[in-house]
Order: structure tokens, then C-alpha cells, then sequence
């Protein structure tokens, strides 16, 4: 599965986030032959950020990208800068430190983590300068709401962005209301960070839902599997669960094979409904 970027670039509507990852030295070993296994059996798109372990993520997914020796041009690689370093005195630096860390040349999409002090119009141009650097081969944000997509399109270059990363899952839909059609209508991709509530961790335990469960054995599919199908199910939405366990990893990867009916996203959208009003997008 999928997705063509406005700039013509193809990137998989499924991946394995790392956020997380990088934070206990005893479990790095684990979580690099973690992300290996993702690629040996199929996984291509791997989701990171230079926060995440303060750059341990990073170095985990190097380890990783040694042990299954994959073919650089298969692989889409997502790295995030830090706001307080997406000025031009800091940005370069950083995105050389990402690629360093994971031993490669480019990155496929870098992203602005969040909104920060650095004026959006200085972030765009230094973007605008690593893709024409062939540092990377397109960039976009995380974290943002309708407003400050708005702010950045206003921006010289701004429309260039191809994806906004935001949470987004079954129990946390408020990217629907306005976000989500306002991001298709420009072609631009939403990347869905803890697809799956952290399982429960967010305070919506999802995969516990009786609708869920029920449209699961419909399918003899595991819950999380529905729910990754039903974000997958949309044009522009890639789906990016973190996981290091073995068995997870392979539901995670099978759901893209199922294909809900009507009927099932009709009973989702009822039990998980779109927001009628704005609500502000939540984040962790």
C-alpha cells in the first residue's frame, strides 16, 4: 500500500514508529533486531525523530538497517528536528547528525516536530535548501492544526510541504472535523502516530471495544489489526505503530491485507463517531 506525495514521490501508507525506543540501553539490542525483523518481512517506511532517546532512536534504526542489509532505495527514512533547532544556525547541524546516526546520505521526509519560536517562513527555506542539497526529498510538519497549516501555506514555499504528522486513532478523531479534509484537499499526507492509543496506555482503550472486537472475528483479524485498516482505509492516512515485539509486528504488517466492507466502517464511524464541532488536535 501506497501513497503518491504531491511531489511525485511514493511513500508506504504503513511503517514502524520508534518513539519510545532509545531510552533503556538494556532493551536497544532488542529494539534494533526489532526494526530488522520489520524489514526483513516486508515493512519499508520507518517513522523517527531526533528526540527520541535524544538520538538513540536513531542510532538503533542504524544498527538495524545493518543487520537486514536492505536496499537503500527501498527504504523511506522520517526523521524530526527539534523546534529550538529549525533555524538555519541549528537546522543543518541536526539533520546531519540524524543522518550520521543511521548511516545514510538522505533522508526520504524530515519534519518539523512541532511548532517553536523559529519563524515558519526561516524553517521552510532551509527545508526548500536541503532538498535542493539532496539532503532530503521532501519535508513536512508534525503537530500541527488547521491554523497553523493555514499559516504555513501563507508562507513563500510553504505549499510545498507533503505531510503533517499528527496522533490520530479510533478514539481520537479530531483531525476529521476539519484538518484531515483540508490536508486531502492539497494532497498533503497524514502520518497517524499511535494508531493504536498505545494500546490502551492513552486512556482509550480501543482494541477492547465491543464493535471492534466484533468486526475482528468477522475477519479472524486481531482489533488492532481493524484499526489500522480502517486508518489505512482512508486516501492520504499511513498508519505508523511502534511495537518490539515479534508477534505484534506481524499483525501490525498483515492488516494492510484487510479490506473493510461498508458495513464495518459504517458501525466504526458510529461507535467512534467525527467530531460535529472543532476540537483542539490532541498530542503526547
Amino acid at each position: 500500500m501506497n501513497y503518491t506525495l504531491k511531489s511525485s514521490n511514493i511513500m508506504p501508507k504503513f511503517g514502524i514508529g520508534t518513539w519510545c525506543m532509545g531510552e533503556v540501553e538494556t532493551e536497544f539490542k532488542k529494539e534494533s533486531e526489532a526494526i530488522a525483523f520489520a524489514l526483513e518481512n516486508g515493512v519499508r517506511l520507518i517513522d523517527t525523530a531526533e528526540m527520541y532517546g535524544e538520538g538513540k532512536a536513531e542510532s538503533i534504526i542504524g544498527d538495524a538497517l545493518k543487520i537486514s542489509n536492505i536496499k537503500r532505495e527501498e527504504l523511506f527514512i522520517v526523521s524530526k528536528v527539534y523546534p529550538h533547532n529549525a533555524g538555519r544556525d541549528k537546522l543543518f547541524k541536526s539533520l546531519e547528525a540524524s543522518l550520521n546516526r543511521m548511516g545514510l546520505d538522505y533522508l526520504d521526509m524530515y519534519l518539523l516536530h512541532w511548532r517553536g519560536r523559529v519563524p515558519l517562513s526561516e524553517t521552510v527555506e532551509c527545508m526548500e535548501e536541503a532538498n535542493r542539497e539532496g539532503l532530503i526529498k521532501d519535508w513536512g510538519v508534525s503537530n500541527f492544526d488547521i491554523d497553523d497549516m493555514k499559516e504555513l501555506e501563507a508562507v513563500k514555499y510553504g505549499d510545498k510541504c507533503t505531510v503533517n504528522q499528527v496522533l490520530y486513532h479510533l478514539g481520537s478523531r479530531g483531525a476529521d472535523y476539519s484538518l484531515a479534509p483540508y490536508m486531502e484537499e492539497r494532497n498533503i499526507a497524514l502520518m497517524a502516530y499511535c494508531p493504536l492509543a498505545q494500546a490502551g496506555n492513552l486512556g482509550k482503550d480501543i482494541l477492547k471495544n465491543n464493535t471492534i472486537l466484533s468486526i475482528a472475528k468477522k475477519h479472524n483479524a486481531a482489533p488492532s489489526q481493524i484499526a489500522l485498516a480502517f486508518i489505512m482505509g482512508f486516501n492520504n492516512k499511513i498508519a505508523i505503530p511502534k511495537s518490539s515485539n515479534k508477534k505484534h509486528i506481524i499483525e501490525n504488517i498483515e492488516s494492510q491485507k484487510i479490506k473493510l466492507d461498508d458495513e464495518d466502517i459504517a458501525l466504526i464511524n458510529k461507535e467512534f463517531p467525527k467530531p460535529n464541532r472543532k476540537m483542539p488536535l490532541d498530542i503526547v
